[in-house]
């Protein structure tokens, strides 16, 4: 279908009309599952009855309660489990890039302008899917009577509906690359873990992956804690019948005063992790580390890796920045677990083990258990600094997904790039893209696979340039850390007098 004409598709549902933009036929608010309230909260989700006639699908749908760091207020509805397409010829037979969003796995939804697929699908000739999914307490939390790791679960109906449909919108269903950042790197990490994910995708591109999963015991006792704010039980009996709104609120409450409870819920604590995958044995039977260095991914080709500056953002925000004292770099290294990084300053020596055990070791570590379990890896560090205010961010966390989306003047991570962005910003958003593009489409970003004799690396800069990994002493001083579960420190106390 060509010219002004307003798109039309027929999918295992029904007939959806969608809308024209820049050349692309765009499909917004696709219902994938069932909305997961009534009977079906906290429930896995529910494939969606067909329906009559043509279904407009033009608009996002509502994304799922907010907590955490979001100030948005999302459209009003139920519906949190929509899809959203743009395809640039539905008569093809494209490569597919299916995006999942970061927020610490308690916000964050597809509606926001830097994840418009615009850009990436006209320039790159693929089809994009972005989509929502259930978050915070809804998704992640430990809850009596519910399946573990929901959000996970809806990410799985997803990318099923990905492998039922996207061959109406020009996409080819053998050729899907799942691809995201931050919480949505750890979720890619997940699904590469997940049985129930198996075959659902060819390819994976997990960026700046969080080392953080957790344990049930940990879990449970977030989980009991978020209830008791409440004065309720984490069952789905008492929980399933208060509104979700209140349980963000709770969650919130819990976070706000987390780092008290570091005696008890330890590493987690201290970085303020409330949400993470739970490895309960059935979802998620084992890390994702794990899991590929047994051969989990050895059908499927991976692109991973993470900005040099990842820490630098969150000092920021905490307000931080210039801020840190020789105590606070040692207490951060006591707690995390990592030695000294040589003739550094204070901030520096705290970033760089804040920056290591959240998300630069925990994304290298995936790439080399990639390669340990027979599959092939691809690693990649961005290394150009942020120009947006004042310069203070460096190649902080984030700023690879306007680049790699290409929209460089939209959202909030846009403004890591100043307003105009300078050319080198434009010229470096055009290589991410191909890379990405190109790796969606052939297995190969335009670099060599990492081997753990070369340990070749993509390094983003100024002056791009392919190198031995550049984050030597990270790596030696992390190389025999193990990305186990978190666990509750009554339980791991108890492991370790069981072990004597």
């Amino acid at each position: 279908m060509t010219g002004n004409t307003a798109p039309e598709v027929r999918i295992a549902g029904g007939r959806l009309r969608g809308g024209r933009e820049g050349g692309l036929a765009v499909f917004r608010g696709i219902p994938y599952a069932e909305p997961p309230v009534g009977p079906l909260r906290f429930a896995a989700p529910r494939p969606v009855p067909g329906w009559t006639g043509v279904r407009d699908a033009l608009t996002f749908g509502p994304a799922a309660p907010q907590g955490g760091l979001s100030d948005r207020t999302t459209r009003a509805g139920a519906d949190w489990l929509t899809i959203n397409v743009w395809s640039p010829d539905l008569d093809a037979a494209l490569p597919v890039m299916v995006w999942i969003y970061g927020g610490g796995y308690v916000f964050g939804s597809a509606d926001r302008p830097e994840y418009d697929g615009g850009r990436l699908a006209r320039d790159g000739r693929v089809v994009i899917v972005t989509f929502d999914f259930r978050l915070g307490v809804e998704g992640f939390a430990a809850i009596g009577g519910a399946p573990a790791n929901r959000g996970l679960l809806d990410q799985v109906a997803a990318l099923e509906w990905v492998r039922d449909n996207i061959a109406a919108f020009g996409g080819d269903p053998g050729r899907v690359t799942v691809f995201g950042e931050s919480a949505g790197g750890g979720s890619v990490a997940a699904l590469l873990a997940m049985p129930r994910a198996k075959g659902l995708f060819r390819r994976a591109v997990a960026q700046s992956v969080p080392g953080p999963f957790l344990s049930p015991a940990l879990a449970r006792d977030i989980g009991d804690t978020i209830a008791g704010e409440l004065g309720l039980r984490a069952t789905v009996t008492d929980l399933g019948v208060v509104d979700p709104g209140l349980l963000t609120a709770a969650g919130d409450a819990v976070a706000e005063g987390i780092t008290a409870r570091g005696d008890r819920w330890g590493r987690a604590a201290h970085a303020s992790i409330l949400f993470a995958p739970v490895v309960d044995g059935d979802v998620l039977p084992s890390t994702p580390w794990r899991a590929l260095a047994e051969g989990a991914g050895a059908g499927v080709d991976l692109l991973v890796g993470h900005t040099r500056d990842e820490q630098r953002l969150f000092t920021f925000m905490t307000g931080m920045l210039g801020r840190v004292t020789a105590a606070q770099a040692e207490e951060t290294s006591a707690i995390f677990g990592a030695g000294p990084h040589g003739d550094v300053g204070p901030e520096q020596w705290y970033e760089l083990v804040r920056s290591d055990w959240l998300f630069r070791m925990p994304s290298l570590h995936l790439a080399e258990a990639q390669v340990d379990g027979g599959g092939r890896a691809f690693l990649y560090e961005l290394a150009w600094p942020a120009p947006g205010l004042g310069g203070l961010l460096g190649a902080c966390h984030g700023l690879d997904v306007p680049l790699v989306f290409g929209n460089l003047t939209l959202g909030q991570t846009a403004m890591l790039l100043g307003d105009p962005p300078p050319a080198d910003a434009v010229a470096l958003s055009a290589v991410m893209r191909d890379a990405w593009t190109r790796f969606a489409a052939e297995g190969d970003p335009g670099w060599p696979a990492y081997d753990m004799a070369r340990r070749l690396t993509q390094v983003f800069d100024r002056e791009s340039a392919v190198v031995p990994y550049p984050e030597e002493r990270s790596r030696e001083l992390w190389r025999e850390h193990s990305f186990d579960p978190l666990p509750l420190i009554s339980e791991a106390k108890t492991e370790k007098k069981t072990e004597a």
